[in-house]
């Protein structure tokens, strides 16, 4: 079995074409395959048609799957989250720019979303390269945040708000917190990557909010440059996987009025250093 990787735009994202999801992919295919994620850390999968089941027996192939916290699992279907908007909701759940669950131990290293119901036109998802961005990057300020740390927690407002109407139960009360490098090494490549986020990054380790926000803001203004990233149109039967640890994205609220359904499965990550 063989596909055909396709550049979406020069820094971010390939179309794969050639593969269909539904069935397992052979073992030297799929080291083809990985090797072109961690490279182009957002893969396109068109025209595919995939149960909960073999979405979940499809990401898998990436690395262990992990529960979402802040979403229920579809019934019997623990991994599977639905992102869901509905035609009278005006917010749309995580819309702000953001790296999945930083404010865990141990966050996402990625995770996929299958596309089953979508708004006749809006509604994309915008990544963006963090390894090119921190690359990119004034040698004075690498040196600058070379040794800080950040404090990442999952209640910041702004980010709270948009996940009102989709909490899982037993995350009503709940706040996790951590602190990592805002330098982080990915485990796999060895890419040094930014890692902060607006929806996620409260301040530096030992700095207050008010110190911080001048020097995030900076960074933030930096990662979300448009040469950064790829813009994702959705369309029924799209399967997209993500490396949640070299990325950040942003799905867009233009779409109030309709339906959106997404399925979502996260692949369990590690430590960052």
């Amino acid at each position: 079995m063989s596909f055909k990787a396709g550049p979406i735009s020069p820094h971010i994202g390939s179309t794969i074409r050639g593969l269909g999801l539904s069935k397992p992919i052979p073992t030297e295919t799929l080291k083809s395959l990985k090797a072109v994620w961690l490279e182009r850390k957002v893969l396109i999968f068109p025209e595919q048609s995939l149960t909960p089941q073999q979405q979940v027996d499809c990401t898998r192939q990436f690395g262990e799957l992990d529960k979402y916290p802040f979403l229920e699992g579809m019934d019997n279907m623990p991994y599977v989250a639905e992102v869901l908007k509905l035609p009278d909701e005006t917010i749309n759940f995580g819309g702000v720019w953001h790296s999945d669950t930083s404010y865990l131990k141990a966050p996402a290293a990625g995770a996929s979303l299958y596309a089953l119901e979508l708004p006749p036109i809006g509604g994309d998802t915008i990544f963006c390269n963090m390894g090119t961005a921190y690359e990119t990057l004034s040698d004075e300020v690498k040196e600058q945040i070379s040794t800080l740390r950040g404090i990442n927690t999952s209640n910041k407002a702004a980010v709270s708000k948009t996940r009102e109407a989709r909490l899982a139960k037993d995350t009503k009360t709940k706040t996790f917190t951590h602190t990592h490098p805002v330098v982080r090494t990915h485990p796999e490549t060895g890419e040094k990557t930014l890692y902060v986020n607006e929806a996620h990054t409260l301040c530096f380790d030992g700095w207050t909010e008010e110190e911080s926000q001048p020097l995030l803001n900076k960074l933030y203004q930096h990662a979300r440059k448009p040469e950064f990233q790829c813009r994702i149109k959705w369309q029924p039967g799209m399967y997209v996987l993500w490396d949640n640890r070299s990325t950040h994205h942003y799905p867009i609220n233009d779409y109030t009025g309709y339906r959106r359904l997404l399925h979502r499965v996260s692949i369990k990550g590690d430590v960052p250093t």
